[in-house]
C-alpha cells in the first residue's frame, strides 16, 4: 500500500514508477577479489557478521577461474548492513575488496 506522499509523487511524476526503489537487502556484491579467493575464504571472512545463507564466487565458464567478484547472502538485513559497513575496503587475500548491496534481479 502506498503512502499518501508516495501516491502524490507517482501522480505528479509517473516516470518515478520506473525508478528502482532502494530497499535494504540481504545480498552483498563483493568486488576486487583475488583470483585465488574461493567460496570458503569468502565465507570465513564474512561469517563474523551474521548467519550466511549463500556464498558464490563467480567463475569463468570455460576456464573455471575466478572472475574477481562474488556474492554473500545473509539471513538478515542487519547482518548484511553490518558486513557492508565493516568489510568495505578491507584486505582479503592481499586485495582491497569493495562491498555493496547487490542489485535486485
Amino acid at each position: 500500500m502506498l503512502s499518501r506522499m508516495q501516491y502524490n509523487r507517482l501522480m505528479t511524476y509517473p516516470s518515478a514508477m520506473l525508478l528502482p526503489v532502494r530497499n535494504a537487502s540481504t545480498k552483498l556484491f563483493v568486488g576486487g577479489l583475488s583470483y585465488d579467493t574461493n567460496e570458503t575464504v569468502l565465507r570465513d571472512a564474512f561469517i563474523q557478521h551474521g548467519e550466511i545463507i549463500e556464498v558464490r564466487v563467480i567463475c569463468h565458464h570455460v576456464s573455471g577461474k575466478s572472475r574477481g567478484y562474488g556474492f554473500v547472502k545473509f539471513a538478515s538485513e542487519d547482518a548484511a548492513a553490518s558486513a557492508l559497513k565493516l568489510m568495505d575496503g578491507q584486505v582479503l587475500d592481499g586485495r582491497n575488496i569493495r562491498v555493496h548491496f547487490a542489485n535486485q534481479q
